[in-house]
């Protein structure tokens, strides 16, 4: 059996399961409780912290064979097709390959026609910034007047070159980058289920090197795993990704308060040798 690298091993199938993101994922829940579910939704936000599964877990929530619900059961064929990417009824597109009008003139004669198996038919548009102006134009009317049977759900880590006709006919969320916390507490959940010991210092390191992206900081927990093994320590996370200590960074910034010039020097070609 192939390896499957924790970012997808781990990813999200619930809206529970969303770290950092409880403002959109309450507000999904409850639009999808209350019947009130828009026909195109835009999520904003930087990489890696969870567009793409909330987006997929939503396609879940419509299509699954016990009904639209906000508890996907992850085991009918619709969802495990979602899951897998196969399925007839949700289509992701990656707007970076696919810019032309010629890409969203085919979309827009697909939409005719009804779902295959589930209720409705779901388009993901990732990184639709990259879409050419036409192809935006060509992309209006669909959007304007939708099937009742479609609905968009659109990605983008460049809201600004996303053109503001397009926003404002969708519903728009944006992401949050994932606070410390709640990355070194996943870690170590992934850690403990993959029966890695993973240092505190590690898991802090390993967090604070990812800038708030889940992605990133599963990405480095199993780089470090292929480089060490069973046991990880802060060292090896410095060591791996030239990140300094936290121990060196406060020492760095008790020399800035207290003016200490020649510490300020010191502590800088100690991590310039590192």
């Amino acid at each position: 059996m192939a390896y499957e690298v924790l970012a997808r091993k781990w990813r999200p199938q619930q809206f529970r399961d969303v770290v950092g993101q409880e403002h959109v994922t309450r507000t999904l829940v409850n639009a999808i409780t209350s019947g009130r579910i828009a026909h195109a939704y835009l999520f904003v936000g930087p990489r890696g912290i969870g567009k793409t599964s909330l987006a997929r877990i939503l396609a879940k929530a419509l299509n699954c064979k016990e009904g639209v619900t906000p508890t996907p059961c992850d085991r009918c064929d619709s969802c495990r097709e979602i899951m897998a990417g196969t399925s007839l009824d949700v289509l992701e597109i990656d707007g970076a390959s696919n810019t032309g009008v010629d890409q969203v003139r085919e979309l827009r004669e697909n939409v005719m026609f009804t779902p295959a198996r589930g209720p409705y038919k779901v388009y993901i548009i990732d990184e639709v910034h990259m879409l050419s102006t036409a192809a935006f134009n060509a992309l209006l009317k669909t959007l304007e007047e939708p099937p009742a049977h479609v609905k968009f759900i659109f990605a983008t880590t460049d809201p600004q070159k996303v053109l503001p006709t397009v926003v404002s006919r969708c519903q728009r969320f944006d992401l949050r980058r994932i606070p410390l916390p709640l990355i070194v507490e996943r870690l170590r959940v992934i850690a403990a289920a993959e029966q890695i010991q993973l240092d505190d210092d590690a898991a802090l390191a390993i967090a604070r090197g990812a800038e708030g992206g889940l992605r990133d900081a599963e990405s480095a927990l199993d780089q470090l795993i292929a480089f060490r093994g069973t046991h990880i320590t802060e060292a090896d996370v410095l060591s791996v990704f030239g990140l300094a200590s936290r121990q060196a960074l406060e020492t760095l910034a008790e020399c800035v308060l207290k003016g200490d010039i020649p510490g300020l020097v010191r502590i800088v070609a100690e991590l310039d040798e590192a």
